[in-house]
């Protein structure tokens, strides 16, 4: 067996790809994500999946959108979120991505910087940050009218700051805004896009290369030569041309 059919075989037990290995309970679900660091929330890629791991039907066959979500599981994407160091910013290209306090530390320092840019470079967006400064975590209801802001308005700023991680969602008592450095006061010690592609190799087990570019919304910073520094460096290697797993030993 060649070292990617076996990373494959590895990365199906892992990533819960086979019914056998579906999730069954919401507990499950948060060891799950525990265990594999991050997730998206529908299946898009080779990062692992939340719903794809429930090996559910969907909600209505013959819908798009929402009805392709697990017909009782779909739950699971807002309950997941209720759940003390889960995190769920909109870095994934505009998607929920399911972070521990662990991933959402490699994060930290890209979304601080995003912060910064934003403020700096556009007048709504300097606005909106510079409201939740002042008041904290807010419902997109108050906003509004702290703000003299129709839905659409408020969305159009909102969205941008979201996708970014600048702002988050939160969820656990009622779902309001908040500037990520008020959900981590604490800037980390490290992190960066380095070390979050590695984690998500690390997640998707063996990986297309392709693909590392638009895993996460700051495709800015994956530039042509980052996967061979981190083959030079030894955190990846490439199994076969055109895939990326961790390197034996790590």
């Amino acid at each position: 067996m060649s070292r990617l059919q076996h990373l494959q075989e590895r990365r199906a037990h892992d990533c819960r790809l086979s019914p056998d290995r579906a999730l069954q309970t919401l507990d499950e679900a948060e060891s799950f994500l525990h265990d594999r660091g991050l997730l998206t929330r529908t299946t898009d890629c080779a990062l692992p999946s939340l719903f794809e791991a429930c090996h559910e039907e969907p909600y209505g066959a013959d819908k798009a959108g929402f009805g392709q979500w697990p017909k009782t599981k779909w739950r699971w994407s807002g309950a997941l979120l209720e759940r003390q160091g889960i995190h769920g910013p909109k870095v994934h290209a505009g998607k929920t991505l399911y972070l521990t306090d662990d991933t959402a530390a490699l994060a930290d320092p890209i979304c601080r910087s995003e912060l910064e840019r934003m403020d700096a470079a556009d007048p709504d967006s300097a606005l909106l940050l510079r409201q939740l400064g002042n008041a904290g975590p807010s419902s997109a209801d108050d906003l509004r009218v702290e703000l003299g802001l129709k839905a659409r308005e408020l969305k159009a700023i909102r969205s941008p700051l979201e996708r970014c991680g600048a702002i988050l969602s939160l969820r656990l008592e009622e779902s309001r805004l908040a500037r990520w450095d008020h959900v981590f006061p604490e800037a980390s010690p490290g992190g960066g896009i380095e070390d979050l592609i590695v984690a998500g190799v690390r997640a998707a087990v063996v990986a297309p290369e392709a693909e590392l570019r638009r895993w996460f919304s700051w495709k800015w910073l994956v530039d042509a030569e980052l996967v061979d520094r981190l083959v030079e460096e030894g955190r990846l290697e490439r199994p076969e041309p055109g895939w990326v797993s961790l390197a034996e030993g790590e």
